[in-house]
Parts: structure tokens; sequence; C-alpha cells
């Protein structure tokens, strides 16, 4: 095969985004979301990996809580990678990181990024369902399970467990 025979299938293949974002806690176990300004609904500090410049998830997920909220910390095990489906995109690659414990410190330091974020807050985990999208919901508390039980990360299509086991959530 040569090289312009490569790059034509390359650019014929199936196309997928791929995105990262950190689950951060504060000291009461409450779940830290932002409010996005471009889309109703809130979400995870976190968003699109720049893979055209070589950026892995792990590395985008560090980049983008920097970016959104202003903490520039290291992320912690992946928790869980969500196949997101929807007929307005191609498929979404989701990699959810732990972020760790936020202390009343460390949430002071919190600066947003005005030109995406309108504002941060702090949620119950039992509130979840009222500010997430659905999907990010699912993914949110599957996440959350694996944080609370210690086990391995999760594998989800559209937030649900892909070998089709239902969490105890």
């Amino acid at each position: 095969m040569t090289t312009t025979d490569y790059a034509t299938y390359i650019a014929g293949l199936p196309r997928v985004l791929a995105a990262a974002a950190t689950v951060f806690l504060d000291e009461e176990g409450r779940v830290l979301l932002v409010e996005p300004n471009y889309r109703d609904g809130w979400a995870l500090p976190g968003g699109t990996i720049e893979s055209d410049e070589g950026e892995t998830p792990r590395q985008a997920a560090r980049r983008e809580t920097a970016e959104e909220i202003g903490l520039d910390l290291e992320p912690g095990r992946l928790l869980a990678i969500d196949w997101a489906r929807s007929p307005q995109r191609p498929p979404i690659a989701a990699y959810l990181y732990d972020g760790g414990i936020l202390d009343a410190a460390r949430l002071r330091e919190i600066r947003l990024q005005e030109e995406e974020l309108l504002s941060w807050k702090l949620v119950e985990r039992g509130s979840l369902d009222r500010y997430l999208p659905a999907a990010l919901g699912l993914r949110v508390r599957a996440a959350l399970q694996v944080l609370d039980s210690g086990t391995g990360t999760v594998e989800l299509e559209d937030g649900r467990p892909a070998d089709g086991l239902r969490p105890a959530l």
C-alpha cells in the first residue's frame, strides 16, 4: 500500500469523538459540577480531547480542568469509559477520571473560564439527576460507584454497564 493509498484509507474510516472529564468531590461527598453557557444542563469539568495534536485522555482531563476551573491537578485513576451515542453526532468515547477530594481551601481557588462557563456548584449525589443530562448522570453515578466500592474501571455504553449488568446505585 502506498502512502497515498494509506491516507485515502484513513480518511475513509469512521469518525469517533473523544472527551475526558474529572470527578471532584468535596469533603462531604458532593460532586463538583459546572454550568456551560453553550448548552442546557450541567457537566463535569472536562471537554474534547485534542487528539489531532497528540493529546491523550489523561492530558485532556488535566488541561480542561485547568482551563475551566483554574485547578492544575493531575487526574487520578480512570473510573469509567463510556461509548456515548447520539443521532446528532458521531459517538463519543468519554473518559472519567478521579479528581480526588477538594478541601475548602482548594474550592476557594476555583476560577471559572468565563468564555464557556456560567457557574459551578457542589451537588449531593441524590440530586444529580436534576442537573445532569440522562446519559451523563448514569456515567457519573457509575464512576461514583467505582469510587465507593474500590473496584476497577467500568466500561459503559450510553451510561450503562457494557456487560448488561445493572450497577447498584
